[in-house]
Formats: C-alpha cells, sequence, structure tokens
C-alpha cells in the first residue's frame, strides 16, 4: 500500500465519486477508480456503493472513515515538507518504506536493519534514496558508525508512525474479518414470507442443526433475490444458495429440496364474486407482483401467460413490492391479489383466501453450490440438514 492511494481513497470517500475525487487531486479518473480497487482489495472490504448518481459508503466503509481520513491527512503532511504546500499530486510512497525509514532512524544503522529485515543493504539504501526523492526533504546523514537523521527526518518520524498505527487499525479489522471469515459458509437464500414460511422454518432448523454438529464453523445466512444469488455464487461471495428456481446454470451443482403449490391469494368476497373466471377476476383487481429477479415471479408470470390473452394482460394492474409482508398485507387488507406458495400463506395469522393453481405452478426450492469438492461436501451437508429440518415440522 502507499499514501498516494490512501489519500485517493479518502478524496473519493469524502467527495462521494471518482471524477470529483479525480477532480480535486488532479488525477485521471482511471487512477483514482484503480486505487479505489487496490484499497479494497487490500483491506477485503468493500468501500462504495451506487445509490442514485451517487457513491455512497458502506457501511464497513464508514466503520473505518475516520482512520481512512487520518491516514490521509498524516500522509499529506509528510508529502508537504512537513507542512509547506505539496508541489503536485501525492507521491506513491510505500508503507513498507516509511516502516523501514523509522527502523533506520531508531536503529541508527542501515546495515544493521537490512540484516534484520533479511535484504541487502544496497537495496534498502536505494529504498532510502528513492524515498528521500518522492518526499523531496533529506533524511539522513552519513556518520562514522552509521547514519543520524536530519532535521527533516526528526519531524517525519511521528507521522510514519503515526500513518503506520492508522493502517495497523485498518488492516487489523481486516485480519479479524478474514479469519472469522475462513471458518464461516456463506449460504445465501430467496426470502422468506414470514417466519412461519417453509423458507423460514427450514433455515431455522439448518441453522440449529449446523450448530449443533458443527460448533466451530460459523454458519452466515443472507437473503436475496434469485438473480442476485447466482451472481453472488460466480463471485464466491456465497459458498451455496437455496434459490427459488428448479434450473440453474450447467456450472454449478445442486439438489431439488422442495416443492410447493402455488395459489392466487385475495379477499374471500372477491374471489367468490368471479366464481373461478381466472380472466375476469386477475383483470378486476391490482396485482402485486415480488421481485422481477426472482423465481417466484417467473412462475407468476407463467401462469399469467397461460391464462390471458394479450389483450387481456394489457389490462392488468400489476404492482411490483420487493417485500413479501408488505404483498401479504395488500391481499389481506387492501383488495389486492397475488400469486405466493399455498403452504407459505396458509401458516400466515388469518390467511387471505385461496384458489390453488395447476400443478404446473409450484414453488420449487433449489441448493445450488459451485462444482468443487470442497463445496460439493458442504452443499451436501447443508442438504441434508435441510430435508431433516423439513421432515421434523
Amino acid at each position: 500500500m502507499d499514501i498516494a492511494t490512501i489519500v485517493l481513497v479518502d478524496a473519493t470517500l469524502r467527495e462521494g465519486g471518482i471524477r470529483r475525487a479525480a477532480k480535486l487531486c488532479r488525477r485521471p479518473p482511471s487512477s483514482v477508480s484503480a486505487a479505489v480497487r487496490r484499497f479494497e482489495q487490500t483491506i477485503s472490504v468493500p468501500l462504495l456503493r451506487r445509490e442514485g448518481a451517487m457513491l455512497v459508503p458502506t457501511l464497513e466503509a464508514q466503520a473505518r472513515i475516520a482512520d481512512i481520513a487520518e491516514a490521509a491527512e498524516t500522509a499529506t503532511l509528510l508529502a508537504s515538507r512537513l507542512g509547506s504546500p505539496a508541489p503536485g499530486p501525492i507521491p506513491p510512497v510505500s508503507l513498507a518504506a516509511l516502516d523501514r525509514f523509522v527502523k533506520i532512524a531508531r536503529n541508527g544503522s542501515i546495515r544493521s536493519v537490512a540484516r534484520m529485515l533479511a535484504l541487502g543493504q544496497p537495496q534498502l539504501t536505494r529504498q532510502m534514496a528513492d524515498l528521500e526523492r518522492h518526499l523531496g526533504y533529506p533524511l539522513f546523514e552519513r556518520a562514522h558508525h552509521g547514519v543520524v537523521c536530519t532535521e527533516e527526518a526528526l519531524a517525519a518520524i511521528p507521522l510514519a508512525e503515526k500513518l503506520l498505527q492508522c493502517w495497523g487499525r485498518l488492516t487489523r479489522a481486516s485480519d479479524d474479518r478474514f479469519r472469522r471469515d475462513a471458518t464461516t459458509w456463506r449460504l445465501g437464500a430467496v426470502m422468506p414470507l414470514g417466519p412461519e414460511s417453509e423458507i423460514a422454518r427450514m433455515l431455522a432448523a439448518l441453522t440449529a442443526a449446523w450448530h449443533a454438529s458443527r460448533p466451530r464453523q460459523h454458519l452466515f445466512i443472507s437473503s436475496t433475490t434469485a438473480d442476485e444469488l447466482i451472481a453472488g455464487l460466480k463471485s464466491r461471495r456465497f459458498d451455496a444458495a437455496l434459490l427459488d428456481v428448479a434450473d440453474f446454470p450447467s456450472e454449478f451443482d445442486g439438489r431439488l429440496v422442495s416443492e410447493t403449490p402455488l395459489a392466487l391469494a385475495g379477499a374471500a368476497a372477491i374471489l367468490s364474486e368471479m366464481d373461478g373466471d381466472f380472466a375476469r377476476l386477475l383483470c378486476a383487481s391490482p396485482i402485486a407482483m415480488p421481485s422481477a429477479k426472482s423465481g417466484l415471479r417467473r412462475e407468476a408470470t407463467r401462469f399469467l401467460e397461460d391464462t390471458l390473452s394479450e389483450s387481456e394482460r394489457r389490462r392488468l394492474t400489476l404492482i411490483d413490492v420487493d417485500s413479501i409482508p408488505v404483498i401479504i398485507n395488500l391481499v389481506s387488507h387492501h383488495g389486492y391479489l397475488s400469486i405466493l406458495p399455498e403452504s407459505s400463506l396458509s401458516r400466515v395469522h388469518r390467511p387471505p383466501a385461496m384458489i390453488r393453481l395447476a400443478p404446473r405452478y409450484k414453488q420449487s426450492l433449489t441448493l445450488v453450490w459451485p462444482r468443487k469438492a470442497l463445496w460439493a461436501q458442504a452443499g451436501e451437508a447443508i442438504f441434508r440438514m435441510m430435508k431433516t429440518g423439513t421432515a421434523r415440522t
């Protein structure tokens, strides 16, 4: 890591964008973008997420902003002749070079520090010469028994130590996270309909069984849509994923966990009034639909396409809602229809009226994992625990 990267990352977090940071620091946007990626890879933490036209800090970045800002301020002081205006962009001074500078300053000998670090003395001497060139001021003067610090070096030592301490806090947090992640299996899952839904019960049973059988190995479960779960598997953000689709990319292995019939849900008065006339019913009431990225939405869309003509589909009022509890509330209290798993709806307190759809319309839950021995072993273990938990409940 180098101080120029730290300064560019701090500017990006403060300015809320790559281009604004690039303008402020007088650097190309590509250089700023590369600095952010380099920093993220080094500390294993995503720093930014897009919110409209703005880039905003992630929660993990917000927890580190104070240390990043302190490191950037200290780096700027080091590179600006200790308080004089900086002559240009912050130079790419590595933290490793600063660490060796401090060791030499404290020890008084390049030779002994080179021996301690298992480096050649000429190599370390060249690195200090490069450091002086980048900083723009001399650090050492030769003495009879080694080197002595210049006035500039004496002023730079506490800044370099402060910068190294900031970086130590940043990397220590990442090291702790890495050690925790190394013993954690990450399961992504489609979003449950509620606490009594089949998915919620299945995941709760899995968590209890996993903890009992693997107390030293953590299981982290995160819920999102089917499309995002596939992307997470490809990027290795997830080790396995519970999808609400029967088919999945051929690069993965998987097992079908369960199949649940779908039902058209609505107020009892509305469903009885239409007397099973799906076309008239669907066109007369607004329909709350789950996320377009979910497998459940695909099945619901397939039912609508099979049931209605093109002209009838144009008359539909479809409302996209990413929250299943909100959809159930719309169905129960506001006259909406929706297409949801029958078993999950039946467990809701005061469930809405339902008409079961044809057997070909169903929610399929499939556990998927990458095609490698390590993932396959964990995937099969998760599958067995989910099936056992489902059988017990």
